[in-house]
């Protein structure tokens, strides 16, 4: 198997899944109900050990061990999608990010239990599981809201509008993507892509939202190959500031 495609792959993930933890975690203490606010950090968490998972896999595969991995990089060496490092926003814009993105990552790990590699393939067995929980949740929300007064409706379609675009950079495709297919280690992410947009299609349908002219839409891409936004940096220097101050510390 070719190692590159299969360390590509597992850093997108990982990435995504740190990157995202980190911002739906600054809900904590924010969230507009006290049930939502635990909702949010307790997702967080799980994507940060979902993260792990991940860049354990690597680690034994010659990568340093995750800590170092997921707090001694800079934006540049991170391959997560730009969706999910943009801020919190509003909670709309938090909601509809994390139905976009949940969405396809259920899709995705769903996908890859039938991978080639067997490591990723029993990681994603046991993550399917608990996002298919994230995305119950999402969906739930948007369909209340999405039905709600003219201003939950008019609010949720301003962020579905925004966030569109960048979910479409989730599937920013591999340079390896030929050889992820070719050897069963992933059926690729045009296929994926094609699957999110008829789930997203779906949901939205119950609801007053209208889903954005794919036509009209450029996908933000370049963060699969460390080209980022302005966000992401300020965000890292945030999450290593303890290993910053004391890299042989231990909890």
């Amino acid at each position: 198997m070719n190692e590159l495609a299969i360390k590509e792959l597992l850093f997108k993930m990982a990435d995504d899944q740190l990157i995202l933890g980190h911002r739906n975690s600054e809900w904590n203490g924010l969230g507009p109900i006290l049930e939502e606010d635990i909702a949010f950090c307790s997702m967080a968490q799980d994507k940060i050990g979902q993260s792990l998972a991940f860049y354990s896999i690597l680690h034994e595969m010659g990568e340093s061990d995750p800590d170092k991995v997921a707090f001694t990089r800079n934006a540049g060496q991170f391959h997560n999608c730009h969706l999910v490092e943009l801020p919190i926003g509003e909670y709309d814009f938090s909601l509809i990010r994390h139905f976009l993105f949940d969405t396809a990552e259920y899709l995705r790990f769903q996908s890859l239990t039938n991978s080639s590699f067997t490591p990723i393939a029993e990681v994603a067995a046991k993550i399917k599981g608990e996002i298919q929980y994230h995305v119950l949740h999402a969906n739930t929300w948007i369909k209340q809201l999405g039905t709600g007064t003219d201003e939950s409706i008019q609010r949720m379609q301003k962020s579905l509008n925004m966030a569109f675009p960048y979910a479409l950079g989730i599937f920013e495709e591999s340079q390896y993507e030929g050889d992820l297919l070719s050897e069963n280690i992933f059926e690729g992410e045009h296929i994926l892509r094609e699957r999110w947009i008829e789930e997203v299609d779906r949901v939205v349908g119950q609801t007053e939202l209208i889903l954005p002219d794919l036509a009209a839409e450029e996908a933000h891409l370049g963060g699969r190959i460390g080209e980022h936004t302005k966000h992401l940096q300020p965000l890292l220097d945030e999450m290593s500031e303890v290993i910053n101050i004391d890299p042989n510390a231990e909890w």
